[in-house]
């Protein structure tokens, strides 16, 4: 489906109201010149001083549907007013020809939450913002409350930040093998042993440099995150060595939380938590995903959900005391009473945390590639299974701490995480919020360098690939050098020289 527009143009943000209910199929804005045939959509738009006339086509199969209004727009930002109209406007045809009500409404970027308190600190009451989500974004009340008790959670993370705080993160970009539903650039480890020495040498050699110039620009650290990839997925030697060069080179007493990614229960050995436990991490996953064994195998992961289990009876009698767990809704050949016994599964075994992603399925991932599955055959369950979830664990004394979503997520849902009381996943919403810096180590690493007293990000990016990362890693120190300069201009007491 092609989308138009005349007047002002809205394609992009009008395709992607589209594409939350044409699943699977490809919308996209009308290139110059172009000229609408079958299966489209035309918005158009008469803007004069204080209002407009909007109109919106949407032909189908044959079949036209039309909708048109006059409506008042602000003089500071008329576009924003016409282009939340239209997409209104869609909303409702396209709900209409397809009986889908997407419950986050005609939102469709990835942090909602964000929204919410971008409101809240520009004055309005907890009233006005769910009036405007309600009334404006058509969002509904069962989102509303989720967003507002995710942002009650949030805000509070984010009041400990300074500006001199920040994130360590660490890749280890490597996996036994490739998850169906994964787009994340990792490697298998039978492809890329031969790599794994020399890659381990050259982050030691980053994170070194790393903790150099975070002294040098005034930081302070306040939480580490080895991801990945699976980070539990390189021997317990390299894990150690790892581990210590980051305990060497930076003051970690003042650190809120140290995660490590165990992540798949067939990396996992009693000796890596152990070194993860001598390290001092305060957090780890463990991530089932899913406890239906045929869903495991279709996938792509080769070990049964007890294996999981396993590794989480290990972690306790080790002394772990702060274990996430990951489940995905809306995984092919899943179904819904399946998901159901997933989550009743997790609260037996009663995480710290506990998150609920939906499936999102990028261009690079298996599923959209030779194993490509019909997207809509996915979904239906999917909005149940997500609130199965949310109720099931909300009785459990489990509270949403962060929320985000992505483009691709299957109904328009969210990935959500959630936590016992104190156990709130940091990181997580540092990264997400983009509230302060994150300095990034490794072969895919991005870099987020936060202005201490305004909204200025600049990123700087590593290599993707673990040979490009190893040869040219020169280039790798040299844009971390960058960091300095960037303090330089962005200094954290506030005053520019």
């Amino acid at each position: 489906m092609t989308v138009f527009c005349e007047g002002r143009d809205y394609g992009y943000e009008l395709a992607g109201v589209a594409m939350l209910f044409f699943r699977g199929e490809k919308v996209i804005p009308a290139k110059e010149g172009e000229e609408p045939l079958d299966n489209f959509i035309l918005a158009e738009t008469n803007l004069r001083p204080g209002r407009a006339s909007l109109s919106v086509t949407v032909e189908r199969e044959e079949r036209t549907w039309e909708a048109s209004e006059i409506v008042p727009v602000s003089e500071e930002n008329p576009d924003h007013d016409c282009e939340l109209h239209l997409a209104r406007m869609l909303y409702q045809i396209l709900s209409e020809i397809t009986g889908i009500t997407p419950k986050w409404g005609v939102l469709t970027g990835i942090r909602p939450v964000k929204l919410v308190q971008r409101r809240l600190d520009q004055g309005l009451s907890r009233e006005e913002v769910a009036r405007e989500l309600r009334e404006d974004y058509l969002v509904s009340q069962e989102k509303l409350d989720l967003a507002f008790a995710t942002q009650q959670k949030e805000h509070a993370i984010l009041s400990r930040n300074t500006p001199d705080s920040f994130s360590l993160y660490i890749s280890i970009p490597f996996c036994p093998s490739r998850c169906l539903y994964c787009s994340f650039v990792s490697h298998s480890i039978e492809k890329t042993y031969k790599l794994m020495d020399q890659y381990i040498d050259c982050l030691c050699q980053e994170i070194a440099h790393t903790a150099e110039v975070a002294r040098q620009a005034g930081l302070r650290l306040r939480t580490v995150y080895f991801g990945g990839g699976t980070p539990t997925s390189i021997t317990a030697e390299q894990l150690k060595k790892l581990t210590d060069c980051v305990a060497e080179h930076f003051d970690l007493s003042e650190v809120w939380e140290y995660t490590i990614e165990a992540g798949r229960p067939d990396t996992i050995t009693r000796e890596k938590l152990q070194v993860i436990r001598d390290a001092g991490v305060t957090r780890i996953s463990i991530n089932p995903q899913t406890f239906n064994d045929d869903v495991l195998r279709f996938v792509g992961r080769k070990h049964p959900a007890q294996a999981v289990v396993d590794c989480y009876e290990m972690a306790r009698k080790l002394g772990f005391d702060n274990i996430n767990m990951d489940i995905i809704a809306g995984l092919p050949t899943d179904t819904l009473d399946s998901f159901r016994h997933t989550v009743e599964r997790l609260l037996e075994l009663g995480p710290e945390n506990i998150t609920v992603h939906t499936l999102s399925v990028k261009r690079s991932a298996d599923l959209s590639g030779e194993k490509a599955v019909d997207l809509s055959s996915l979904t239906g369950d999917v909005t149940e299974m997500v609130d199965y979830a949310q109720r099931r664990l909300m009785e459990n004394g489990y509270e949403p701490y962060y929320l985000y979503r992505q483009r691709n997520i299957l109904d328009n849902l969210e990935n959500t995480g959630y936590c016992k009381p104190g156990k709130e996943g940091l990181y997580n919403v540092y990264i997400m919020d983009e509230t302060h810096t994150i300095l990034a180590c490794g072969a895919g690493g991005v870099s987020k360098l936060r202005d201490p007293h305004g909204d200025d990000i600049k990123r700087l990016f590593n290599f993707k690939y673990p040979y490009e990362y190893i040869s040219r890693f020169e280039e790798i120190l040299q844009r971390k050098d960058e960091t300095l300069a960037f303090y330089q201009s962005h200094p954290i007491d506030g005053t520019k020289s």
